[in-house]
């Protein structure tokens, strides 16, 4: 256990180097690893699950930064397509087991994917970056968009644990 806390840590770390300077994408990782983290919990994940569900939360956007490069924009097909393989990368540098590695990079190729969710790990992944976007695409508006949000949990939303942060955070 304390293993898998160290090299968590060691990931998050490596994504603060790697975004370092855009702390809009950090601090958008950081939110959706602290979501992804009390929802499993309280899904009551095992601890492998947990382990796997934590480290795709901190890299599922670890393709933006080449989409932006190679293509000039960062849309999540893009950033499904980029993010595997630098996500491998890093894991592997940081030696994480290569079968940890295997689903991360298949969570990171599929978090805009919303149909045939294999896994409460994706699950969670998806309702994580959910409850942080939908804050975080209306910072510049007055006020929260509960229609998106109402919608989002009616199509989304499967775990009761997601559903009952969803609904306290935008007051539904």
């Amino acid at each position: 256990m304390m293993k898998n806390m160290e090299q968590l840590d060691s990931l998050m770390m490596a994504m603060i180097s790697y975004y370092q300077g855009d702390p809009k994408r950090i601090q958008h990782f950081t939110k959706v690893h602290s979501f992804a983290r009390l929802i499993g919990v309280m899904e009551k994940l095992d601890t492998e699950t947990l382990f796997i569900l934590e480290a795709a939360a901190l890299v599922h956007d670890i393709g933006i930064k080449n989409a932006e490069k190679k293509f000039g924009r960062c849309d999540g097909k893009l950033q499904e397509q980029e993010g595997p393989e630098e996500a491998g990368k890093m894991l592997g540098e940081l030696r994480f087991a290569p079968e940890v590695i295997e689903r991360v990079k298949y969570l990171v190729g599929h978090h805009h994917t919303y149909q045939e969710m294999d896994g409460l790990d994706y699950q969670i992944l998806v309702e994580a970056d959910f409850l942080v976007n939908l804050y975080e695409d209306r910072l510049d508006k007055e006020e929260i968009d509960k229609e998106a949000a109402r919608s989002v949990r009616k199509k989304i939303f499967c775990t009761g644990s997601g559903v009952q942060v969803l609904e306290k955070m935008f007051d539904l």
